[in-house]
């Protein structure tokens, strides 16, 4: 059985692990640079208002999944991000659609408008996540460099809520 509950400071070390785990395996994050404990808690409490922080736990305990909404500095006040991370050896099993429906109550509740996802071209998994969330596509961002100096194209999705 899998839980999905509010993030906490406690969970930044497991935090860390899952977005770590994701680095490491690469193609799907436009993370480079793993993650520390207090890194981690440096980023959940630079969380802005009207933002969100969903994990999806396993009943024995471990996050096998992470996903947040918050404002963006790009998006006009009405819309607000999401980022989804999941454990990889985990997809599936309904981890991410467990952790959407929480983070679209959330941003409903939270008065916004509309959610967009800026996904790299080249995550196959994370596009079809996105589409099969109802998110269709309303940007294209050609050559995207990241800290690790690769570059990519990226795709901004779009949901109405």
């Amino acid at each position: 059985m899998i839980g999905i509950r509010r993030a906490a400071r406690l969970d930044a070390r497991d935090l860390a692990d899952l977005l770590n785990a994701i680095i490491r395996k690469g193609g799907t994050t436009a993370l480079t640079r793993e993650l520390d404990r207090d890194a981690m808690l440096g980023w959940i409490d630079r969380t802005p208002e009207r933002s969100a922080w969903h994990v999806a736990e396993a009943d024995r305990g471990g996050i096998l999944g992470v996903q947040l909404i918050e404002p963006h500095p790009d998006l006009p006040p009405e819309a607000c991000d999401i980022a989804t991370f999941i454990r990889p050896g985990t997809t599936g099993i309904g981890i991410g659609s467990r952790l959407f429906e929480a983070s679209r109550r959330a941003a409903c509740d939270l008065g916004y408008l509309w959610i967009n996802a800026t996904i790299r071209a080249d995550n196959a998994g994370g596009l079809a996540y996105y589409q099969s969330r109802g998110f269709e596509t309303c940007a294209h961002h050609p050559d995207q460099r990241f800290a690790n100096g690769q570059v990519v194209d990226r795709i901004s999705k779009c949901y109405r809520l």
